[in-house]
């Protein structure tokens, strides 16, 4: 056992004495030292029930003849984050979250980790210290929040972001805007849509480092509890047979990764943190790959901001084990990949028959027959950008309009809310990529203000930034090179055209390449915006968004 370098022999005394004062006695320290990485705190509302789960974990590890050994992981809440500075750490505490977790695995030589993450950036953050570290790891999230039906409709954390632009639009007041508040997040879990969180957790399934049910059974659900015990029981086994993540996060489990993000319309965030988690692994994955994996599977499930559905629907008819089993039936994702079962995904998925049901579409009656994801290129984005285009409507799949250019978020949204935009403009909102930002801002306040002004169906946003999962419309985010790198997007012109091709993966600024040259002369870097602390140093190690906004070594 690894452990035995802190707790085997004569010299290993100290060792043993200091583990014997936090209460452990000599049975405990003779089975293996699991790692229940915790990422509580009293921040996150989808993290303020993961003691309940740590402690059915750990009670888990214990009926299976381990040792559970708790320690906390940072988390960072994207919703409270959002539309101000605090939104520049969200991203870059992904790197903190790995850096620690690889840290407390390493320095004290454990044995197996169970990683309890929720929201946004920790799972990813914990995946990513799982494929580094590589000794036996598994993933139990706390689950998504519900969402709650009230005159009719689902409400969820983007209801309020929306209802915040009626309110400015004039189409509601401050009564309905306190009713929405006030129901649209009603406890504890991940916000309840296809939001970043919910995707990256129901990916985590799909990599085979989480038992099935991890991204969608309810946070409130007693059968989260029940799996949460099961994961710690699992742990045991991934250790005795020393099955590790570079065991299971194969290049094969990656593309099944990328074509059930396709299938399920997950948040454009997830491409970020896919191609980051495939960077730990040495996996190479370009992105024109992913519009391949687009053109051969079909998006079959629309749920929140996409549609009228939500996770919990989704746990309602199957889970992810339903939308895999059509998947598989039609030969798009790899079964004989090795997972955290120590089995297959062939073997947990046999026996299964597809349903049909209203939440995910049979593979051939699909909502769209492309995935929900594109990544874009042309001259405005040379090395890729992204959309997620299954939450984009109909008549904005190709637009081509005026540019509105700003130079940060805050700026774009003081003109959202002044009424300044119109219908067919392109809003372009540059400066916030990982580096000029730094850390590339996730905007949810401009989408939802534009949505709920009713312009999300004739108004486009484009940004080295990125967008929340919650976003809807036409909103083109991660362009590289990001204008701090002097990316095309910097030389872009109030007034200038761009041009929106969704269906033939292209974003264009008609400018003619003389003049852009001319433009180039005349453009100097922008000293940076922080000049100390940690996103002083992110911003000089984090590589584009198109290698997954990673630090460079």
């Amino acid at each position: 056992m690894r452990s035995d370098h802190i707790k085997l022999g004569v010299e290993r005394a100290p060792h043993r004495s200091l583990l014997k004062a936090i209460g452990y006695t000599d049975e405990e320290l003779s089975r293996p030292l699991i790692g229940v990485c915790n990422s509580f705190n009293e921040v996150i509302p989808g993290h303020i029930h993961l003691r309940q789960i740590a402690e059915a974990v750990k009670a888990g590890i214990r009926l299976a003849g381990g040792t559970p050994v708790e320690y906390g992981a940072i988390g960072v809440c994207d919703g409270i984050a959002m539309g101000h500075e605090g939104m520049k750490y969200s991203l870059p505490s992904r790197e903190l979250i790995a850096d620690s977790c690889e840290t407390m695995v390493q320095a004290h030589q454990l044995d197996g980790v169970v990683y309890i993450p929720n929201c946004d950036k920790v799972v990813p953050g914990m995946l990513m210290a799982a494929c580094r570290v590589d000794i036996p790891a598994i993933f139990v999230s706390g689950g998504p929040m519900a969402s709650r039906t009230v005159g009719g409709r689902g409400l969820d954390l983007n209801s309020v972001f929306e209802a915040v632009g009626a309110l400015k639009a004039g189409a509601i007041d401050e009564t309905e805007l306190k009713f929405v508040e006030d129901n649209a997040c009603p406890g504890c879990g991940s916000c309840s849509g296809m939001f970043t969180a919910n995707s990256m957790n129901c990916l985590t399934e799909v990599l085979g480092l989480a038992l099935p049910g991890n991204g969608t059974v309810a946070a409130t659900e007693a059968a989260r509890i029940r799996l949460a015990k099961e994961t710690g029981m699992r742990i045991m086994t991934l250790v005795e047979r020393d099955i590790k993540p570079s065991d299971i996060v194969t290049r094969g489990a990656m593309l099944n990764a990328f074509t059930a993000d396709m299938a399920l319309g997950c948040s454009s965030n997830s491409l970020l943190h896919l191609k980051a988690i495939a960077n730990e692994r040495g996996l190479t994955l370009d992105l024109r790959e992913i519009n391949e994996i687009s053109e051969r599977t079909p998006n079959l499930c629309r749920l929140a901001p996409a549609g009228a559905h939500h996770v919990q629907d989704l746990d309602a008819v199957g889970g992810i084990p339903m939308l895999l089993t059509e998947l598989l039936a039609h030969g798009v994702i790899d079964g004989l990949v090795m997972t955290c079962t120590g089995k297959t995904l062939g073997e947990n998925l046999a026996g299964r028959k597809f349903v049909p049901n209203p939440v995910i579409r049979p593979f051939g009656d699909p909502y769209a027959k492309t995935g929900g994801l594109a990544i874009l290129f042309g001259n405005l984005a040379a090395d890729g950008s992204v959309v997620k285009r299954s939450a984009v409507a109909p008549e904005m799949q190709t637009h081509t309009g005026p540019a509105r250019v700003f130079d940060s978020e805050d700026e774009a949204i003081a003109a959202i809310y002044a009424g300044k935009i119109n219908n067919g403009d392109v809003v372009v909102i540059r400066y916030e990529g990982p580096k000029g930002g730094p850390g590339m801002r996730e905007m949810l306040s401009p989408t939802s203000a534009i949505a709920g002004m009713g312009l999300d169906k004739s108004v486009a946003l484009i940004t080295d930034g990125r967008f929340s999962g919650a976003t809807r419309g036409a909103s083109i985010g991660h362009v590289c090179p990001e204008a701090a790198d002097g990316g095309l997007i910097a030389l872009v012109e109030e007034g200038d055209r761009i041009t929106i091709d969704i269906p033939n993966y292209s974003v264009t600024l008609d400018v003619s390449d003389a003049v852009l040259a001319e433009r180039r002369k005349r453009w100097t870097p922008r000293p940076p915006r922080i000049k100390k602390g940690y996103l002083a140093r992110y911003a000089k190690l984090v590589a584009p968004a198109s290698e997954g906004a990673v630090l460079k070594a």
